[in-house]
Order: structure tokens, then sequence, then C-alpha cells
């Protein structure tokens, strides 16, 4: 079972309260383009000087024969809605264009026919899958067929935001469409209403979008142009590249309608968002050597892919659609693609088409409110996580963010328009709950993570902890208690499902990188307190306390880099991983340039070294690990400038010893060293023992557990939730 994350929803909309009657309208004029037109009857009767009279309702105009557009004329019109839109003249006296047909130079590849740039006219390889799943085609390329070759393909123009040839854009309240003029509107039995800049589309009594024409943006026509290109790389590997991504990254991060993309690319639809599926291609040449047949082949090029992509993508945003937000979301989980300007596009694009709305009562396909939640979450995790490694201010805030926890229908497919799909084995269903449970969770996680950023890293709470002075470390200590219980609780209710040590055999695993998030989120709240301590102003029973519940989380975590196996390394890892991977090494050098004596400075010295060593290991089976070991590097590189630190020996000898007044020759030592201030008096036997000792590792169930003691400070105490989180997964 999936577990839900809750975040305040935004007040609903008052009811708009009509003040007059509409006028009925004699004439509805539908928006052009849209899907689903019901065919005009053709002119009975002569209008005006110039009558467009269709005995052959199939014949379009000639402006739309060269958009390639239906042509609609209703009853008692001169022109058809395209050229009454564009205000143009609507002729028929041009003849049908000759179908352009591929002409075959005995297969050679470097014949000057096959150098021809595709005309934009041209249709797409279809790929069409003859099996039930998806495999790799044969060489020789398949027939062509037609943009919509299977009629039973279902009709998207049912749906908000996976129209074929429109988009929809969210009006909010205080735009100049006032939501009681948008009541008198009359609105038919599909909730929309024609006018002159296009169609409003109303989902509830509080919500409404405008409906806009796709041809009317940039660079429309290029569409199917980039999208010929982006098939051509890969051909014909195009299948077998769509099972790798729906087997290895799709079931841990599931913003993709599985089954309705595979029935539209099996029946030979090829009207996809180029950006999409390029994306989908360039995840999946990761795994491109664990396919036994793919093996044996070239790789494609993912260079020329990904230019393509963010190219199409750029011009898909005039146009925004939900293929748009998940095409963005799946081309970020590159690890070498971390973009913090695409990160806001996409977030002003999802709140253009209403995904930060709660969609659960909208008049829209049920398949498509549960996917809209899912690209939503999506979107929340990806503003989140990039504004924790970026160390900016996140644009997602719960005051205006409505959408509702995710649950387990929100995953079901079903009423998409197929009666019959692709039976899935045992192992596969048990891989989709897997990682349904996974993504669930990871939301839980990501909103007690934004919650820790927003209470230890916004520029209030900055400036509070400034104005605290001495008192900061209890001010942190006092906010720290909460939100630690909270990451407590959440670890505790793992599902067994998702630990680390709950894999299949020759099966890989990603809950590796929900883990890593977890030691992230504690690591980003114990940094926060070890920044704060100051050894000339902090009690010193407090200082030891913190720095020792802070060397217990970094060793956790470093245990955990110790255990992955190959089975999780070479997995799906979130975009955020190999940043957190780097955050780990960037705490045990902070631990490290703040330690108070040179033993504990040399304890994280020789920490690190190991920890470099795993990461280099591990990056032969995950190459994005490779960054994380130049930041430690790099850290490395920074530590060489800090000064020489006194020994414990040195502290002890020294630390509250009046030096003017000397020790009487009979004092009685029995009882032990002198009571004296300052650090000395927190060095417990175990410290004080460390000098000279082999410096070894310490497990983490062996470490201190948490807070328990801060309650006589004051700060109201911090539980030390998932210490022995490594041992549990």
């Amino acid at each position: 079972m999936t577990t839900a994350v809750a975040i305040q929803p935004a007040m609903p909309r008052p009811t708009p309260v009509p003040i007059a009657a509409a006028r009925p309208r004699k004439q509805q004029r539908p928006s052009p383009g849209k899907e689903n037109l019901v065919s005009a009857k053709p002119v009975s009767s002569t209008v005006g000087p110039v009558a467009n009279i269709r005995t052959r309702r199939e014949r379009p105009c000639d402006a739309c024969r060269r958009r390639k557009s239906r042509c609609v004329i209703h009853e008692g019109a001169v022109l058809c809605v395209l050229c009454e839109f564009h205000k143009q003249e609507c002729t028929f006296v041009q003849s049908p264009l000759p179908r352009k047909r591929k002409v075959v130079d005995d297969g050679k590849k470097d014949s000057p026919n096959n150098q021809k740039k595709r005309s934009v006219d041209t249709e797409p390889p279809p790929l069409a899958l003859s099996t039930p799943t998806i495999t790799a085609t044969a060489p020789s390329p398949p027939p062509a067929q037609s943009l919509l070759a299977n009629k039973n393909i279902p009709h998207l123009g049912e749906t908000l935001g996976l129209q074929r040839r429109q988009h929809s854009r969210y009006i909010g309240l205080s735009s100049p469409f006032d939501s009681l003029l948008i009541g008198l509107s009359h609105f038919d039995t599909r909730n929309e209403s024609t006018f002159d800049l296009g169609t409003l589309r109303r989902v509830n009594d509080h919500e409404c979008f405008i409906m806009l024409p796709d041809e009317n943006t940039q660079d429309y026509a290029d569409e199917v142009e980039s999208l010929n290109l982006v098939e051509h790389i890969v051909h014909p590997h195009g299948p077998a590249l769509l099972d790798l991504f729906f087997r290895t990254v799709h079931p841990n991060f599931p913003i993709i309608q599985k089954h309705l993309f595979i029935e539209r690319y099996r029946n030979g639809d090829r009207s996809f968002s180029p950006p999409l599926i390029a994306g989908m291609y360039i995840l999946a040449l990761n795994w491109w050597s664990f396919d036994p047949k793919l093996s044996n082949y070239q790789k494609p090029d993912a260079a020329r892919l990904e230019t393509i992509a963010m190219k199409s993508l750029a011009l898909a945003m005039e146009r925004p659609k939900l293929s748009t937000i998940q095409a963005g979301l799946l081309l970020l989980q590159r690890p070498e693609a971390d973009s913090w300007s695409l990160t806001t596009q996409l977030v002003a694009i999802g709140q253009e088409l209403g995904l930060h709305l709660d969609c659960s009562s909208w008049s829209i396909p049920l398949w498509e409110r549960g996917l809209r939640k899912r690209i939503a979450w999506a979107l929340y995790m990806q503003d989140k996580w990039s504004s924790l490694i970026h160390g900016r201010p996140s644009h997602i805030f719960g005051a205006n963010w409505a959408v509702q926890p995710i649950n387990d229908d929100d995953f079901k497919e079903e009423g998409d328009g197929y009666d019959t799909r692709q039976e899935e084995s045992e192992e596969q269903k048990e891989e989709n709950i897997r990682g349904q449970i996974l993504f669930a969770q990871m939301i839980g996680l990501t909103a007690i993570m934004a919650e820790v950023m927003d209470t230890f890293y916004t520029q209030v709470a900055i400036q509070d902890f400034s104005n605290a002075g001495k008192k900061s470390t209890n001010l942190i200590l006092e906010r720290a208690k909460p939100v630690q219980l909270k990451l407590k609780l959440w670890h505790e209710r793992l599902p067994s499902e998702i630990k680390m040590q709950a894999t299949t055999i020759n099966s890989l695993s990603s809950t590796g990188y929900l883990h890593l998030a977890y030691f992230a989120t504690e690591i980003t709240l114990h940094r926060r307190i070890v920044q704060s301590l100051d050894p000339a102003t902090t009690d010193p029973y407090m200082l030891f306390v913190c720095r020792n519940a802070a060397k217990t989380r970094l060793i956790s975590a470093m245990d955990f880099v110790n255990r992955l196996k190959p089975e999780h390394l070479q997995a799906f890892w979130y975009f955020a991983s190999k940043i957190n991977f780097t955050l780990i090494g960037t705490f045990g050098s902070l631990l490290w340039a703040t330690a108070p004596a040179q033993e504990e400075a040399d304890f994280y010295k020789t920490r690190l070294r190991e920890y470099r060593w795993t990461l280099s290991v591990s990056s032969k089976r995950a190459e994005f690990l490779d960054y994380a070991v130049q930041m430690l590097d790099a850290s490395r590189a920074m530590l060489n400038n800090l000064a020489e630190k006194p020994s414990l020996a040195q502290q002890i000898s020294t630390a509250g010893v009046p030096p003017a007044v000397p020790r009487p020759p009979h004092a009685d030592t029995s009882m032990g060293p002198p009571r004296t201030g300052g650090l000395a008096r927190t060095i417990s036997q175990e410290d004080i023992e460390m000098e000279g000792a082999e410096l070894r590792r310490f497990p983490s169930e062996s470490s201190f557990h948490g807070f328990q003691n801060f309650e006589q400070f004051g700060a109201g105490g911090v539980e030390g939730g998932g210490v022995d989180s490594p041992r549990e997964g």
C-alpha cells in the first residue's frame, strides 16, 4: 500500500454567482483544430458573391490541405472554421498534392535520395509491434503508415492536457477572465464554450481553462520532422529501448501512462511529443548493455538525441501539455543534466497547466486525474530537491499547492480506451507495486525534507538564528525536534517491500535512491546544527552531544554506501542522488574542519579516505559517482589550508588551570585531576584514550543515539531517529 503525504491544500474557490441569465446563442463555433469535431453538412445554397459549395465532404479547402488540418464548414457559413479564424480566403481551386513516396536505391545508405532532408509532410516510421511485448525489430525498415493508422485509438480529445492539436492554459482568479463573467457563457455537453480568442473548457464550478490551437505557435510544423529524426537515430531499436525504459525507469518513476503509450505505439500512432520519446530513449540507453540483443549492435548517438530533445522541448513549451512536463522531468533525470533553469521553467508550465490544483472532481477521464497527480508530485519533488542541491529558494509553496495526497487508485490505468492490454507476469506486477510504494514514500520524504529547508535555510530562518546570537544553537535544536520526530516516524513506517535487503534475484533495485535521500535529509538538518556550534560560547556538554550525534549520522550514511550491491548501483537513481552522495562527503569535511582536537580530525580524515575509495570502486558500475569523488578531492584541497589542531592531551593539561597559582606538592591526587572549566569537563575516558590509539570504524549501532540529553538545555530536545537505519535498510 502506498503512503499518502498530506500538504495543506488551498482554500476552494467560491461558486460563481450568476448575475444575469446568459443569452441563448444561435450558432456555436467549435474550437479550431479540436479533436472529435462533428462533420458539418455541405452548404446547399450560394451565399454571397463566392460560395464554397462542396459536393465531396472529404475534400478540404486549399489552406487546410496545406496545413493538413481537418476542414469543417458549418451550415450557412461561407468560410471554414480555420479560414474564418485566420481571416483568410477559403478556396477550393488547387488539386490534391501528390503523395511523396520513398525511393529505394538498392538499399544504399549513401544514395542521394537517402541523403535528402525529410519533408515536413512525410510520415514518421511506425515501428509497429507485432509481438505481445516490445522487442527489437528487424533491420529492414517497416512499411509506411499514417499518423492515425488505427481508428480504434482512444480519443484524446476528451482529455484536458493531452489533446493532439490544441493545448490548455489555466485561467486564474485575478486574470481578465473573471469567474462570474465566465459563468455567463453557454457551455455544451463537453463543458466547452467557443468565442473569438479560443475555447473555454470548464472542469468544475470553480476552475476553467482556455484551449488554443497548436498550429498558431512557433515552429509547430517542425514537430513531425523532429520525431522522424529521433526515430531515425534509434532505428531499428526503438521498441527495444522502450521495453528497457518500462522495465528499469518507469516502475520507479511512473509519470507515463504506460498501457496507453504502448498501445498507441503498437497500433502505429506516431503523434508523440518528440522531446518525450527522445527522453525515454536517452534514459533507456543507460542500460543498453543489459539487453543481450542490443549489446551486439552499435549504440545510438545519445548526444544527437539530447540536442534534438532540448531544442524540441523549448518549442513544445510554446504549446504546453502534460507531455511537455513529462519530457522535461525525464530529461532532468540524466545525471549530467542538472538544470536549475529548466526546473523553474517546468514549475511555471505546470502552473499554467493547473498541476498545482486539486483535480479530484474535474470533468476529465479518471485515468487522466491519476496521471496529473503523479506528474504533479514528480514536479513537486523536482523543485524541492533542486532547491536543496542548489541551495536556492523553492518555487512551490504550500499555500498554493492543492494537490491531494497520492493513493493506490492514482496508479490505475483502466478506462483509457483500450479493453485489451498486455498481460504482465507476477514478477512484473510485484516490481510495479514496489515501484509505486517507492514513488509514494519518496513524496513523503520530500515533504519532510522541504520542511527542513523551510525551517533552517530560508532567509527568514537565517536572520532568526543570527538575531539569537549565543542562543542560536538552542533555537535551532528547539525547531529541529518536531522535524526530526517526523523523519524518525517516516523511517519506522517504511514498508518491508522497499527495505534495502528486499531485493529480487536477477533484478535491479532502485530502493537505494530513497534511503540515500533519507540520509541526505538527516545530514542537511545536522549540518545546520554543527554550523551553529561555537566552542568559545557553546556549553561544552552541548558541544559534545551535538558533535557526537553528527558523527553517528555520518558513520551511518557511510556504512550505507559501503553496503550497496551491484543490483543497487546499476539500477535507476533519482537525479539528486549524485549530489546526495556528495553531501555525505561534505558533511565529513565539515566535521573534520570543526573538530576541536587533532585526534578527532584524524578520525574524519581516515573515514573520508575510506569513503572516497568506496565511491571510486562503485563508480565502475555507477558512473555518476565520479562527481562525488571529484567534490571530495576539492574539499580535501580546501582542508589543506586548515591550521594544525591541538591534541587532546594538550587541551586537558592546560584547560582551566591558572598558570600563576602553583599546585602544592602535598595536594591529594587520589580524587583524580582537578575540577576545571572548559572542554576538559566534557571529555570522556574513551575520548582521552583515543590519543595514540589506532583509528577504526565504529558500527552505527554502537554510536550515540540522538539528542536525549537536550532537554536540560531548555531546547526541547531532538529525538535521535534513524540511527540504526543502515542495519534495517
